[in-house]
């Protein structure tokens, strides 16, 4: 399959961070590509400010802000939400 959904987790590089990394990539399947963005380099906060995020860890799913990112960290529940749709990529 070529057309692989984009998934986008920002991030500071703290432990939070690291959790929310891990937890995106069991959820996400191979028809997902997990793309991190380093909230330390210039390009990647403007990425995070174009999408809405105001706190980290962050994550977008093809190009929007999932829902359980809007103010706080991600939740499994939610977040496994927003990866599922048709010919989405959640593993479970």
């Amino acid at each position: 399959m070529t057309d692989k959904r984009q998934v986008e987790i920002f991030s500071a590089g703290c432990p939070l961070c690291q959790q929310a990394e891990t937890m995106v990539r069991s959820l996400a399947g191979e028809d997902c590509q997990v793309v991190v963005r380093d909230m330390h380099q210039p390009q990647h906060a403007a990425r995070a400010q174009q999408l809405g995020v105001r706190t980290v860890p962050a994550v977008a799913v093809d190009g929007k802000l999932a829902p359980c990112c809007a103010g706080r960290g991600p939740l499994p529940e939610t977040l496994r939400e927003a990866l599922q749709s048709p010919g989405g990529c959640c593993a479970g």
